[in-house]
């Protein structure tokens, strides 16, 4: 007696779609360490720009390269706001893809469980059989015999 689990198929798409959302999780936290990663190198660059502006004031600096700095300043803490904006977007949609992904592990899970539980229960029926199989093989061969 073969055994078949009445929800294999829905199973199966539900691993599906735990390894869409896998991938897609995946993606977004790629994108979420980029975007992080630039973040982070603007304001190293701004950092050392700092430094470098206040050892230059220090000793002396023309008001040409001042201005020039301040500009530099101004441009790069506005890359730094948008690329700040950006980590936050890209934070808010992989803590929703992780979510999601959490969500189908869930479902998954159920299913196996599930799947399990029917299979004890069709275990069951089959050594349930398989001891009348050999109750009535017993008594035959006992009628047999006793004749």
């Amino acid at each position: 007696m073969t055994y078949t689990y009445r929800f294999q198929k829905v199973l199966e798409l539900k691993e599906n779609e735990k390894e869409k959302s896998l991938e897609d999780y995946n993606r977004s936290v790629a994108e979420f360490e980029n975007v992080a990663e630039k973040l982070f190198d603007c304001l190293k660059k701004k950092e050392v720009l700092e430094e470098r502006t206040i050892n230059q004031l220090n000793t002396g600096m023309p008001v040409q390269e001042i201005r020039h700095f301040q500009q530099f300043v101004t441009n790069l803490e506005k890359t730094i706001t948008h690329y700040q904006r950006l980590v936050l977007i890209t934070r808010n949609n992989m803590n929703e893809k992780q979510m999601l992904l959490t969500e189908k592990n869930i479902e998954v899970k159920k299913y196996e469980k599930m799947k399990e539980k029917h299979f004890e229960v069709h275990l069951e029926h089959v050594k349930a059989s398989e001891s009348k199989l050999m109750d009535d093989l017993s008594i035959q061969t006992y009628m047999l015999r006793g004749n």
